[in-house]
């Protein structure tokens, strides 16, 4: 049949009937018509109940009838509600506040509080409230006494006019007051207070049952003051003495938590509070208070204090050696033993290594080799994986015969916890005691946990060592191989390197052989045909030997491009029309099997680069494309303006900015990575021997980074390839007006200008002093950068100079020049090189009014260029 609502109800009401007749019995322990506390909550006209903490929302647990007839509630009613359900509107909100904080921390507490009937009637309920503690110390009950203190408050409101009301109220109340402090004293006794009270005078101590057996002290021995003081642990007992001084001289209450050993030895902790009681003159006669067993509290926080200390120990410390005794100072402190450490075990030879041990103040290391036998049989306990706990070594059969020995070594009560690692006994955390000790089970547990990490711990930080050692050896053997293998790629590549200049100079040594013997031949026949008086024949041997000096400069130039150390005249350059102009020779050169295509956005930026060198770049690039087409194919030059923002820049290694790119295309063969990578070092080639000396873009790449631009390949195997040249756009007027030709008569001085000429080499000054005379100028020659900044610090007159760029004497030819401009700030100056040195001559960035000529130069492209400049083209 179901079951109805009301069956329900009684259900629940027989259970927590039940459940409180359970908990009557479990506070008890006895039988209730014999215990007098059972009798006395039974019985009393109190009111009075029980609440559990431990449940949620601290429910009532226990009422007697005195409650419930103050309530007008049934028991059943009350059991499992929290006490809330007697508050209402006009309960004050601080009150219940104080009542619930006292709750929290676990406190006593008497307090007033408007409460009301279950037939809503109001009454003022005087609440005085205390917690119970277990045999273990652990917080179990509250337990409240109730007093209908209605009439007491409307009485004292009304004290002032009625006087015989208050003496009344008076009377109840030191009558309610005396059965509350008989109740409370049973409270006290369930909740494990031991209450206790010293007359200052004479020091005799008056001590209940309950403090008695804290103590440790016999119930049937009266405690003196003496017996109280000698209890107290010596290192506590200038700690006590000082409160009590304290409490008589009127500054503190008497608090404190200490340690006292009891008349069987063992160490308990207690925490005391009293009150120092004074006379009507204010002398101080008697202090009371009470005093709990927190041992067990104690222990705990200080197990896991330790184990907190221990974890930052094992992070900090790396020497395995360390660790360990770190680990015994910690436990034993903690525990307060004699002795702590931490040992390696040889399980054949029955031996334990220790290298360091904690001691106490008194006690002697035993730190060395120690045979187990020598001690005592319990070595076979420790072999079989369990732990040998001695309390006393005298009356334990496995140490009474070597106690002595023991005892010489402070371990009359010992731990020897073992440490397996894979099922075999490695190491020993021991604990040694001089006195018989107790080893309860929490302390056991701990050891067990401080043993297992410091034994993790310590084979880690030794793991991590050898680790440390086999790296560093690795390293080293990685250092030596990689410095071997780095020399023997030092010696290879300088083997190719000299390989490629072999072939690079037995190449320039033949060509220059021929330029030369077509240079003194010619020189030789011309002297012998002016001797015979056949002027005549004259200019052919002339052409001849300046027709070879030009190719020979042709050949320096090269070479020059390929060290990226040639000079160069940038100018404002028109990218698009100089590529347009190259279009026919390019055709021409690629052949009639490629299709040539340009591409030219409108608009293109101009550039400042060295036009001749940028035509150079472009056609070597159409050659490479042509070669990456032997059955021809489709080659494309395509011009245009690039904004490169600050990831793009950085993935072509520039900065940020505006550029025009100059690319060439092919539909060739194309290159695959690894080629890529090295397509632009000097002698790479992928070209049959014979057919290519890689220098072509190796010496594009030096021009356009000298021209601060960069180079870029985008290819892959089959796809073709394209090579794009990236150069800053120039932000300045574009003048592409026709230079003037250098054809015809050589321009003469016209205010007999003076020229300045330094240069060390002989030849040259004489040739250019030889040009300036003929042509009407003033020459002044000197060798070197002192002597002619000797003659410019002089009052001559100088409108020129014109310097070689390395000069000996320690000042090159720019510091001359610059030197010069300090004391005449308007002097014009012309530089000339066979290579210009970037940094010397700021990247072909000049100031105005100077100008680079670079060697070798025909006489007459030196006057137009004396006279361009000093008409200040």
């Amino acid at each position: 049949m179901p079951v109805t609502d009301d069956e329900k109800m009684t259900g629940e009401r027989a259970l927590k009937m039940a459940d409180a007749e359970r908990i009557e019995a479990e506070l008890i322990g006895l039988d209730r018509g014999t215990d007098p506390f059972v009798a006395a909550v039974r019985a009393t006209r109190m009111p009075m109940i029980i609440t559990d903490p431990r449940q949620p929302d601290n429910p009532v647990v226990f009422a007697n009838e005195s409650f419930c007839r103050l309530t007008g509630y049934e028991r059943s009613e009350i059991l499992g509600r929290n006490c809330r359900f007697l508050q209402g509107a006009e309960t004050d909100p601080q009150t219940i506040r104080r009542i619930h904080d006292a709750v929290e921390r676990v406190e006593a507490i008497e307090i007033d509080i408007r409460n009301h009937r279950k037939d809503g009637s109001a009454f003022w309920n005087r609440l005085l409230m205390a917690p119970v503690y277990d045999a273990y110390g652990k917080h179990a009950y509250f337990f409240a006494s109730q007093v209908d203190v209605t009439i007491e408050r409307e009485r004292l409101e009304g004290l002032e006019s009625d006087n015989a009301a208050m003496l009344a109220e008076l009377s109840h109340r030191a009558h309610v007051e005396l059965q509350r402090d008989r109740e409370l004293d049973l409270a006290m006794r369930a909740g494990g207070f031991g209450a206790w009270s010293m007359d200052l005078g004479t020091r005799a101590i008056v001590a209940s049952d309950v403090y008695k057996s804290i103590l440790g002290w016999p119930l049937d021995h009266p405690m003196t003051y003496d017996n109280r003081l000698a209890s107290v642990h010596p290192d506590d007992r200038a700690a006590v003495a000082a409160q009590i001084q304290a409490g008589i001289d009127g500054d503190a209450d008497y608090k404190i938590q200490h340690r006292v050993i009891t008349p069987a030895g063992e160490t308990r902790w207690v925490a005391s509070r009293g009150l120092t009681i004074f006379d009507t003159s204010g002398t101080p006669v008697r202090i009371a208070g009470v005093t709990t067993d927190v041992t067990a509290q104690v222990r705990s926080e200080r197990m896991r204090a330790a184990m907190i200390e221990l974890s930052d120990v094992i992070r900090d410390l790396d020497d395995p050696t360390d660790i360990a005794y770190a680990a015994a100072e910690i436990i034993g402190r903690t525990l307060d033993v004699s002795r702590a450490g931490y040992g390696i075990v040889d399980p054949v030879a029955e031996t334990i290594t220790i290298e360091r041990d904690w001691n106490a103040p008194g006690i002697t290391t035993i730190a060395g080799v120690l045979n187990f036998r020598e001690h005592g049989s319990y070595i076979d306990d420790l072999k079989r994986g369990e732990s040998a706990i001695i309390t006393d070594t005298r009356t334990d059969p496995r140490t009474s015969a070597t106690s002595p020995v023991l005892e010489a070594i402070s371990a009359r009560a010992f731990i020897n916890m073992p440490v397996t690692e894979q099922g075999g006994f490695v190491a020993l955390l021991y604990l040694n005691h001089a006195e018989p000790r107790q080893w309860p089970d929490d302390e056991l547990a701990f050891i067990r946990d401080v043993a297992e990490r410091t034994r993790a711990a310590t084979e880690r930080r030794r793991a991590e060592q050898e680790l440390q050692l086999l790296a560093a050896s690795l390293e080293l053997q990685v250092e030596e191989r990689t410095a071997a293998l780095m020399e023997a790629e030092a010696a290879l590549r300088q083997s190719q390197k000299m390989e490629a200049v072999g072939q690079l100079t037995g190449g320039i040594a033949h060509d220059f052989n021929n330029l030369l013997t077509g240079i003194t031949g010619s020189l030789e026949l011309l002297a012998k045909r002016v001797a015979e008086g056949r002027a005549s024949e004259v200019d052919k041997f002339v052409n001849a030997a300046q027709g070879a000096a030009r190719r020979a400069a042709s050949l320096t130039h090269r070479l020059l491009a390929f060290s990226r150390r040639q000079t160069l005249e940038p100018k404002p350059t028109d990218v698009m029309r100089l590529a347009r102009g190259m279009e026919d020779l390019i055709q021409r050169t690629v052949g009639p099997a490629i299709n040539v295509e340009s591409v030219h956005a409108a608009g293109v930026w101009p550039v400042l680069v060295d036009p001749g060198q940028l035509e150079n770049a472009l056609l070597n690039l159409c050659i490479n494309a042509r070669d990456a087409m032997p059955d021809g194919g489709k080659l494309t030059i395509e011009t245009g303006n690039r904004w490169l923002d600050h990831r793009s820049a950085a993935e072509r290694e520039l900065p940020a900015g505006q550029y025009v790119s100059i690319c060439v295309s092919d539909t060739g063969h194309g290159m695959s990575a690894s080629v890529i990578a090295k397509a632009f070092e000097p002698f790479f080639t992928t070209k049959p021997i014979g057919e290519g000396t890689g220098l072509g873009l190796s010496m594009i790449y030096g021009f356009v980074k000298q021209s601060g631009g960069q180079v870029r390949i985008y290819s892959e195997l089959g796809e073709g390839a394209m090579v794009c040249l990236y150069l800053p756009r120039y932000l300045g007027d574009l003048n592409l007006s026709e230079e003037p030709s250098d054809a015809g008569e050589a321009p003469r001085a016209q205010a007999h200008e003076t020229v300045l000429v330094v240069d060390d080499e002989p030849t040259v000054r004489m040739l250019a002093s030889e040009v300036l005379t003929e042509l009407g100028y003033t020459s002044i020659e000197v060798d070197d950068g002192p002597a002619g900044l000797g003659v410019l610090n002089s009052d001559r007159r100088i409108d020129l100079l014109i310097t070689d760029v390395g000069l000996p004497g320690g000042m090159n030819g720019r510091q001359v020049a610059d030197a010069a401009r300090v004391l005449r700030p308007e002097l014009k100056v012309l530089f000339i090189t066979g290579y210009a040195e970037n940094a010397v001559l700021s990247h072909g960035h000049l100031d105005p009014g100077m100008q680079i000529l670079t060697k070798p130069f025909s006489m007459d492209e030196l006057a137009h260029r004396i006279k361009a400049i000093l008409l200040g083209d």
